[in-house]
């Protein structure tokens, strides 16, 4: 049924590319190359570590492994894989990989092939990666394979009594680096023994953006003076019906938005429902931004560089599917607020609990808070103080991941 499932998707895909879906067309593209650029790139008798992940959030949970491997073990060279096209487009000129390709449908034939001209080392599976048919391939190569920063919850199929494949699955790993003790609790519950808990690479991934954070001089001149700023990321319409009444009503604050679209229709509609002066990052001069009280950075690339400008942080995404990375905001120091679908999210409970994270149910919520951290400095700067400690406690899982393979 596994299988089938997987040449149902197949063809899923192939007829959604059919009537002009461009992420199906993008996809197919890109198999379509796989084995090609394998053939063409993987050099005999090199060693190569395989990375597998799914989209965006989870390269950038897999970076300080990668980038950890490289520099402390040169003589490695490393293939990362895909499976979303939001996560192979952004990431397919990334320097640290030798290779970067889509994964191949995990069908058994194209396992074998996949496997037979790359031949791993070993192999890292990033967080929710199960693919079944890979997994049995590598242990039947006697290949050495690790879930990395994996987090599991009773709902999963492989605590349900139809879920036997997949608790099979499971074995397939030489060990499991989970987040938490939780993840470990329901392993072991299934018979799954071979884990061990490390935390999130995300954390060290966050420190990393932070050291390596982008001066950036038109939002340097747009935050002179001594307004404080709001800094948005990664919001979508919902967000801003939460957040923009306030500050139409309080220009004792400026704001950066970072939407999660930047098109031009997703800017027209920012600035068509905030009153005060707003411009363009794209289009604007020093002059402009000085006179403004609202900066839309309306391109890709600068958001965890954007984050350190703020005094307070809002992280979208809460009042539609889950909310993003609010790693990248607390990071910095500042308090963090987020919309109320954040309950799968670990890190956003975290933060609630220890005063960084602020849950917004609407707008009033919204604005009693933003009122108090206006009237109150001290508890301003201790949510910020909570959120930055919160991350640098918590970092270090790349280091325990290392030590305990030996590398």
């Amino acid at each position: 049924m596994y299988t089938l499932g997987i040449y149902l998707y197949i063809a899923f895909v192939k007829l959604a590319a059919l009537f002009g879906h461009k992420k199906a067309a993008s996809m197919l593209k890109g198999h379509k190359e796989i084995f090609s650029l394998l053939k063409e790139k993987v050099k005999p008798g090199t060693d190569y570590v395989w990375f597998h992940a799914s989209s965006l959030g989870e390269f950038e949970q897999g970076r300080p492994m990668i980038e950890k491997l490289r520099a402390e073990h040169p003589e490695y060279r490393v293939v990362l894989t895909f499976f979303s096209p939001s996560g192979y487009n952004p990431a397919k000129n990334y320097q640290q990989a030798d290779i970067v390709c889509y994964l191949p449908f995990d069908t058994k034939r194209n396992v074998r092939r996949f496997l037979d001209i790359l031949n791993p080392k070993m192999a890292f599976f990033i967080k929710y990666e199960f693919w079944i048919n890979f997994l049995s391939g590598l242990k039947k190569r006697n290949v050495p394979v690790y879930s990395v920063s994996s987090i599991f919850r009773k709902e999963q199929t492989f605590f349900k009594p139809w879920g036997g494949r997949y608790r099979l699955a499971l074995h397939s790993f030489n060990h499991l680096f989970v987040q938490n003790d939780k993840s470990k609790e329901l392993l072991r519950s299934i018979g799954v023994t071979n884990a061990t808990v490390v935390g999130d690479t995300r954390f060290d991934r966050v420190i990393k953006i932070l050291e390596q954070a982008r001066q950036l001089p038109l939002v340097d001149a747009f935050v002179e003076g001594e307004r404080k700023v709001f800094v948005v990321g990664s919001s979508w319409g919902e967000d801003e019906a939460i957040y923009m009444p306030y500050f139409n009503r309080h220009r004792e604050w400026k704001m950066i938005i970072a939407s999660h679209e930047v098109d031009d229709e997703r800017v027209k509609r920012i600035r068509e429902q905030y009153e005060g002066r707003c411009v363009r990052y794209t289009k604007a001069t020093m002059e402009d931004v000085r006179e403004a009280d609202c900066l839309i950075i309306d391109c890709y690339g600068l958001l965890s560089s954007i984050y350190r400008y703020g005094d307070v942080a809002y992280v979208g995404g809460g009042f539609g599917v889950g909310i993003h990375n609010v790693l990248e905001a607390a990071v910095y120091g500042v308090p963090v607020f987020f919309g109320p679908n954040n309950r799968k999210f670990q890190e956003a409970q975290a933060l609630k609990a220890c005063g960084g994270g602020i849950e917004i149910a609407n707008t009033i919520a919204l604005a009693e808070k933003m009122d108090s951290f206006a009237a109150d400095a001290h508890a301003l700067e201790t949510a910020g103080r909570a959120a930055g400690n919160y991350v640098a406690d918590n970092a270090g899982a790349s280091a325990k991941i290392f030590k305990a393979l030996g590398l």
